[in-house]
């Protein structure tokens, strides 16, 4: 299941731009081939669509498009492998895939606002008080 991502390595250093362009492309064929092993590992059928995970992988990749270091560009992909090699050799639990690639940060925001609903003055004056 994960060993065709071992045969994937990382060179300590790309020589320039261009190659680490590359070495990123072949990263993302690589992640985008292991996701429907992922979906069968993790179960993920239920929850979400592989184009969704293509997506999420897309987004990371794209986050750090204004890079243009070599070696930088080579550190994130470095731990951008382990990532995947962790995701696929089952070191996560389904409820880590599910928060951090399905849900998003952006999910977990939106959970903030309803802490005041329904809250006495005695605990809004608290919230306020305190750093949370």
């Amino acid at each position: 299941m994960s060993f065709t991502l071992r045969s994937v390595k990382v060179p300590p250093n790309s020589v320039s731009l261009d190659e680490a362009r590359h070495r990123v492309f072949d990263f993302f064929r690589a992640a985008c081939r292991s996701i429907p092993t992922i979906m069968d590992i993790y179960n993920l059928q239920d929850v979400v669509a592989p184009s969704h995970l293509r997506s999420v992988v897309a987004a990371e990749i794209r986050k750090h498009a204004s890079v243009t270091n070599p070696k930088v560009i080579d550190m994130l992909l470095f731990k951008a492998m382990e990532e995947l090699n962790n995701i696929t050799e089952h070191a996560k639990q389904r409820h880590h895939i599910i928060g951090q690639y399905v849900v998003g940060r952006e999910g977990l925001m939106q959970d903030t606002g309803t802490k005041d609903r329904c809250a006495s003055n005695f605990l809004k004056d608290f919230y306020k008080t305190n750093y949370f």
